[in-house]
Formats: structure tokens, sequence, C-alpha cells
């Protein structure tokens, strides 16, 4: 899992850990439910599980592509968010739906200790070559 960093970005302010990423451009990863992902009432907040999903499938995305030739950044993301959540662990799995040459469409589930379903995103990503 060389292919990113961790420190000093959003990944390490929320606690995310990536758990696996698979040559499929699978990726799962896990996030706290803590003050650091808390909206002002004491729940997940959406943006924190928003922030989870579009990094899965960043990370997923990256796995599929030549990064010395080309990188991915999130182009659309929409979210659903099911249920509400107040602490523990939640648990995002990326795994894509469509990939093409210059995009690619992925989903992102995110599920309690449980396997139910907090949130269900669908990310478009691009594709662009370096320069």
């Amino acid at each position: 899992m060389s292919l990113f960093r961790t420190k000093d970005t959003l990944m390490e302010q929320l606690g995310i850990e990536i758990k696996d990423i698979k040559p499929d451009g699978t990726c799962v990863a896990t996030m706290p439910v803590d003050h650091r992902t808390h909206q002002p009432f004491g729940y997940l907040h959406g943006g924190a599980s928003v922030a989870l999903a579009e990094t899965v499938v960043s990370l997923g995305a990256a796995n599929l592509v030549d990064l010395e030739k080309q990188a991915v950044f999130g182009q659309e993301i929409n979210a659903n968010h099911v249920r509400s959540k107040k602490d523990g662990i939640v648990t995002a799995t990326a795994s894509v739906i469509y990939q093409g040459r210059s995009s690619m469409v992925y989903e992102a589930r995110i599920a309690d200790e449980k396997d139910r379903l907090i949130s269900i995103c669908r990310c478009t990503i691009a594709v662009v070559d370096k320069r």
C-alpha cells in the first residue's frame, strides 16, 4: 500500500485506516465514530462518511491505473445516509461498477460493526494523463 501517504492528510485527521486494496480495484477502510467525525448533535457526520467513501474509491481507482502516467480524481459523488451512528467503527467497501479509459464509476458501501448499512455512495472518478 505504498501508493499513498496518510500523514498530514484528511485521512489522518479522521482516523481512516486502509485495511485492504485488491488488484480488482476493491478497497476497504475503517473510520472511528468519535469526536473527530461527529456532527454537532453527537452523531456520525454525513460529510465524514462522504470523505471516507471518496477515500476508498480514490485508492481503489488508483490501483487500476499506471500512477506513473495517470492520476485519478473524484469528479462527482452522491450519498444516501440511511442509518445514524453515535460511536464505534464504520467500514467502507468500494467496488468498481464501470471502468473506462477516462472515467470510472464506483459504489462505496459504509456499514457498522453488525454489517448494517449506514450510507451508500456512488462516485465518478476522472482518469487524467499526467503531463
